[in-house]
């Protein structure tokens, strides 16, 4: 008399969904399949072709050394117990229910894709962008190739004072050369050639103290040939007098800022200035649908138990500008069928455990990792200890599992689903096709990579690299 193997022993692994193929999908399969028990199976699915998430598309592309983190990634895509599941979309192409039919759990780290937006009259004209654009644009995101970016103006606003802001500025001020030897899309890099941006101006609510950006972002772009780095010389003096009690990285970031406004001026093609103690109340028009600037409101600290916050003073100041790009923050998405929280814009959830509403009951085998579950906050390396944490509570919730079927929890059930849809998916072996390409086609210009902008494009590849075979 047979019997069935228990689940999460080597015959029958307790099968993973991860919904999601950036960091945090990828450090949650790599702390599932490194369990000796129970035992784990994982196939990560993701909307793109393509894995790797921010890292391929949000990372900027002279900051290569972070990218490096893929090759971690690829370890994991080497065990035999991973699947990639590429060019499928939950939601459209499979319901989060029929995800829930065919594995034992189900993960969603989709991330944070949309930016938050400032409120304020004028958001809407055409030079007004999302961060999330112009960075996609830059780095080959499918979703925004085609965007209509006008870089004919000679200054550009950056709102916001975080590591995306400070990416935009340093793409804006760097020159093309070296941006040519990266991973940059093409159709960007063609672009910035012809820029005639030659300052940035990136405005921030409050004082130098309370930056979000790490220091070597700032010190990247004062490093810059060319450029230089224009501070308010008493802002960042009277934050110098105040470091005792505060961050590491807030004391690294005034220290930083006060040798800069020290250090003898000069002369440079380009500029990043850094508005402090500033905020945005109106986006400027030409009364053609283009920005021609931005209208502040002078603020001034105020000091108190939660720390150093921002009052308005009543007085108002404009700068001429071209392009504006808001980079407060970022909000998750809903997805059809998986519970979501629109005030907080993450996948409401207890540890990682998904529940059906804020503070409601909790949705079995159902989890959340990364920026959609704790909201856009730390860096690629924090979702790795985040990952690792809802690991942890799959393992603990195995044996509350429900025993299901072969059948329906199979990788044959599985593709059969996915075949009757009839969806083009790529496999990590497709992924290391079209990436060979890319490589090959950048040695060819002296880039790190030429990357595939569209979906239809990487496909191609595909049909190139293994033609259809002709039937017998």
């Amino acid at each position: 008399m047979s019997t069935t193997p228990p689940l999460g022993s080597p015959q029958r692994p307790v099968r993973v969904a991860v919904v999601g193929a950036g960091p945090a999908g990828f450090f949650t399969a790599e702390a599932l399949l490194k369990r000796d028990a129970p035992v784990f199976s994982v196939d990560l699915v993701e909307r793109l072709p393509t894995p790797f998430g921010l890292v391929r598309a949000g990372v900027a592309p002279d900051h290569q050394k972070i990218k490096g983190v893929t090759k971690t990634f690829e370890k994991t895509a080497k065990s035999d117990r991973f699947r990639f599941i590429g060019n499928v979309e939950v939601g459209k192409d499979v319901s989060a229910a029929e995800l829930a039919a065919h594995y034992d759990q189900v993960v969603y780290a989709v991330g944070s894709a949309v930016d938050r937006r400032l409120g304020i009259p004028g958001e809407e004209l055409r030079d007004c962008h999302p961060a999330t654009a112009f960075v996609g644009w830059y780095n080959a995101h499918p979703d925004f190739r085609d965007f209509p970016f006008d870089l004919s103006a000679t200054r550009a606003i950056v709102v916001g004072v975080g590591n995306v802001a400070l990416d935009i500025a340093r793409v804006l001020l760097r020159s093309p050369e070296e941006l040519a030897k990266t991973d940059i899309a093409g159709q960007a890099l063609e672009q910035l050639r012809t820029s005639r941006v030659r300052e940035v101006v990136v405005v921030a609510r409050r004082g130098p103290a309370q930056a979000a950006f790490t220091p070597s972002e700032l010190r990247d772009i004062a490093a810059l040939a060319g450029v230089a780095v224009k501070l308010d010389t008493a802002a960042v003096e009277a934050d110098a007098e105040h470091l005792d009690g505060i961050e590491p990285q807030a004391r690294k970031n005034v220290e930083l800022m006060l040798s800069l406004v020290r250090a003898a001026p000069h002369d440079a093609e380009r500029t990043l200035r850094l508005e402090f103690w500033a905020s945005p109340v109106e986006v400027l028009g030409d009364g053609r649908d283009r920005v021609r600037g931005l209208r502040l409101e002078r603020t001034e600290p105020v000091r108190g138990p939660d720390g150093v916050k921002a009052r308005g003073t009543g007085q108002h100041f404009e700068l001429d500008a071209g392009l504006v790009f808001r980079s407060i923050g970022y909000f998750g998405s809903p997805l059809p069928g998986v519970p979501f929280d629109a005030k907080a814009g993450i996948i409401p959830n207890v540890d990682g455990r998904v529940t059906e509403s804020p503070g409601g009951a909790v949705r079995k085998a159902t989890y959340a990792v990364g920026w959609i579950r704790r909201g856009p906050l730390g860096v690629i390396g924090t979702n790795k200890a985040d990952g690792v944490a809802v690991a942890e509570r799959m393992v603990e919730d195995v044996p509350g599992l429900m025993a299901a079927s072969d059948a329906a929890r199979s990788h044959a059930a599985v593709d059969a689903l996915l075949a009757s849809r009839k969806l083009r998916v790529t496999s990590y072996a497709a992924w290391s096709a079209i990436d060979a390409v890319e490589v090959a086609a950048g040695q060819d210009r002296g880039k790190v990579r030429e990357k595939f902008t569209s979906v239809e494009e990487m496909m191609n590849a595909l049909l190139r690299a293994a033609p259809p075979r002709e039937p017998d």
